[in-house]
């Protein structure tokens, strides 16, 4: 491990995400009026890149296709157009349809969008002073934007360098956007444009919780407005259209239409070949066996592959929004088998996917059926009384509440924790406190009322697609739907896909108590019949943080390990909230941070951490080796007083939602 001391940059500058390349198709479809409005629910999983489906040989350009046209192509063109016209609006009234007997509850204006960009807007206005400079200077750039644009036609576009900024952008990598006046000219107006609107709300003289609101919906607009969005701006699409005839355009009506049938009457937009993977057979497919179950988990003990383990078994707690099998996608990046490779005894809690019977599971009941119930089995397999424990994202806050409340009761059965993006102190919480707000969480309620007590599975999908919409909506409006293509196997976006319902109690727990009250960090909360602190928590912590993390902010994530009365140790790794974890040492991916201390801010322990490349799995291991005893010889399911009740991955996580 490099020992080169680097002070972390203040300035988040996210590490290249590499995924499958499609090969290109000559394929689009039809606009949809409205991406798929998103549907507040607190809790973490994932923002994730869509996978790179950019063309990698140079495509004719659109000037050429057009020159080529006959009139035969023209016909079959405009046959072929209609009949998606047709198609679609077929797909439109049958969702309007389903929406009407739907039991979801319809609101114009369920986030109250309206009012806080009224709010926004009207503090806008009453700088006057600032609101004139920031026209003058959009029409400045409007000025420069032209004049560049000029000298382009002099030089030649296709000599002429894109700026820096619109290179990044993946909506605007087709070659026209660059060589094709119209179409450049059109790229930088609308960034400009974007910048200078997104611009005005961080400016406005407005309260935290406001501007964040604002600034969320804005850039929602914004980026719904992308000229890249709309089929007759986008020269990807009307190549795609001229070179197969307006065939992509039926494609992508046949995927829409799927899509909507899907969502029962709403967008459920497919992000991957959901017919790929099967659970158990190509995914989460690391060898072990269910040892114990109650109506909450399922808990997997996994086959040792070492001829002697470590004498602490290692207990961990994936979030329940999603399914466990992050930690296990494929052999290659499993983080459950590297583990077991280490010399760990691996158990997992996969929890049960709840329906309307279980729409009264508290947060208590997670604690008494999930950690303490788990913890109790592995002292059974193992006949050993101590257990060094993980919780990730939300099953991350469950495990910080259970030790607090543990302290109070001087239980010492957990004798270390690690947090992988999790959260304790929620007052710096991200994107994810915009649906967190009164309005948006009683909306919530109230669909969670119309679903007979749980929140479906898609309000979640669709969440946290809002928070990337570029990525995780548009992407696949023009690749789906404009061009027709159908979406390539990827086994993260198939997890990412295999959301999870959630409990009407506890889910409303979490949201109220913990992202509006932050009533754990301030100590403040009572669990069990018992006050709780995490200040009484003094075992040894280890707590992970992701500098692109969007839903658990490092800064929050930081605040959070202040809250313990013992030591910490605060790790920081690169990439954002699913990546930065699952990050396997042989992809000699990405970068972490260290620093021993935990001084009082964040800022104070970035300038003092050291930057090491590659995978912080090994430093990890290394801090948990040195609490788990000697080594023992290596512990096979069902050698304790457990029996074994089948294999892993067992059968709460092939428990689908509706729409998978």
């Amino acid at each position: 491990m490099a020992e080169g001391r680097k002070t972390v940059s203040k300035t988040a500058a996210k590490a290249p995400r590499k995924a499958p390349k499609k090969a290109p198709q000559a394929v689009a479809g039809p606009k949809p009026a409205v991406a798929a409005q998103p549907d507040p629910a607190a809790a973490p999983a994932k923002p994730i890149e869509a996978p790179d489906t950019a063309p990698s040989a140079a495509p004719p350009s659109l000037a050429s296709l057009m020159q080529g046209q006959s009139s035969e192509h023209l016909v079959t063109l405009s046959r072929n157009l209609g009949e998606a016209v047709t198609r679609a609006n077929n797909a439109f009234a049958t969702a309007f349809h389903d929406q009407s007997h739907a039991r979801t509850p319809q609101r114009a204006d369920p986030f109250d969008v309206q009012g806080t960009l009224a709010k926004a807007w009207g503090k806008v206005g009453e700088d006057g002073e600032n609101l004139r400079q920031a026209h003058a200077d959009l029409w400045k750039r409007y000025a420069e934007i032209w004049e560049d644009h000029i000298q382009r036609m002099v030089i030649g576009y296709e000599n002429a360098a894109i700026p820096a900024e619109a290179s990044r952008d993946k909506r605007f990598r087709d070659i026209e956007w660059r060589t094709n006046p119209g179409f450049s000219l059109m790229r930088e107006t609308y960034l400009a444009t974007a910048q200078w609107i997104t611009g005005l709300i961080e400016n406005a003289d407005l309260d935290e919780a406001s501007k964040r609101k604002a600034a969320f919906f804005v850039k929602q607009a914004v980026d719904a407005a992308s000229p890249s969005n709309f089929l007759f701006t986008n020269p990807a699409a009307l190549r795609a259209t001229l070179m197969s005839d307006g065939e992509n355009l039926l494609r992508g009506v046949e995927n829409f239409t799927r899509d909507i049938k899907r969502g029962k009457g709403m967008l459920a937009i497919r992000q991957t070949d959901l017919d790929a993977f099967k659970v158990g057979v190509n995914i989460a497919t690391t060898p072990g066996k269910v040892v114990y179950r109650n109506r909450l988990i399922e808990l997997l003990q996994y086959t040792p592959t070492t001829p002697t383990v470590l004498k602490t078994p290692l207990l961990i707690f994936p979030p329940w929004i999603n399914k466990f099998y992050i930690m296990d996608l494929q052999p290659k990046n499993s983080l459950i088998k590297w583990l077991v490779a280490q010399g760990h005894t691996v158990f997992v809690a996969s929890w049960v996917n709840p329906d309307a019977e279980l729409a009264a599971l508290t947060f208590e009941d997670y604690m008494r059926d999930g950690i303490f119930a788990a913890v109790d089995a592995v002292e059974k397999a193992t006949d050993h009384h101590r257990v060094n424990a993980v919780g990730y994202c939300i099953g991350g806050t469950l495990l910080a509440a259970t030790l607090a409340y543990m302290a109070r009761k001087k239980d010492a059965r957990i004798q270390s924790a690690t947090f992988f993006a999790a959260q304790t102190d929620f007052k710096l919480a991200g994107e994810l406190l915009v649906f967190a707000d009164d309005p948006s969480v009683e909306y919530v309620e109230e669909r969670i009322e119309a679903k007979g007590g749980f929140l479906d599975a898609q309000a979640m999908a669709d969440t946290f697609n809002s928070l990337r919409a570029n990525d995780l909506i548009w992407n696949y409006v023009v690749e789906n739907y404009y061009m027709g293509n159908n979406p390539a196997p990827f086994d993260l976006l198939f997890w990412n896909s295999d959301q999870t319902r959630m409990p009407r109690a506890l889910h409303m727990f979490y949201l109220r108590r913990m992202y509006q009250d932050n009533a754990l960090a301030e100590g403040e909360l009572t669990l069990l019949g018992e006050p709780i602190s995490l200040a009484n928590v003094k075992i040894p912590i280890f707590m992970q943080s992701s500098k692109e993390d969007h839903i658990a902010p490092f800064a929050s994530v930081y605040r959070g390990a202040k809250c313990f009365g013992g030591k910490v140790q605060f790790m920081m790794a690169g990439s954002g909230h699913i990546a930065g974890v699952i990050n396997h040492p042989d992809a000699k991916k990405y970068q972490h941070w260290v620093n021993e201390r935990l001084p009082d801010t964040v800022e104070e322990w970035q300038d003092g951490a050291v930057e090491h490349p590659g995978s912080w799995w090994p430093h990890w291991h290394a801090w948990l080796a040195k609490m788990s005893g000697p080594m023992i010889p290596a512990r096979q399911p069902g050698d304790g007083e457990l029996e074994v009740l089948g294999d892993a991955p067992g059968t709460y996580v092939t428990v689908k939602s509706d729409g998978m």
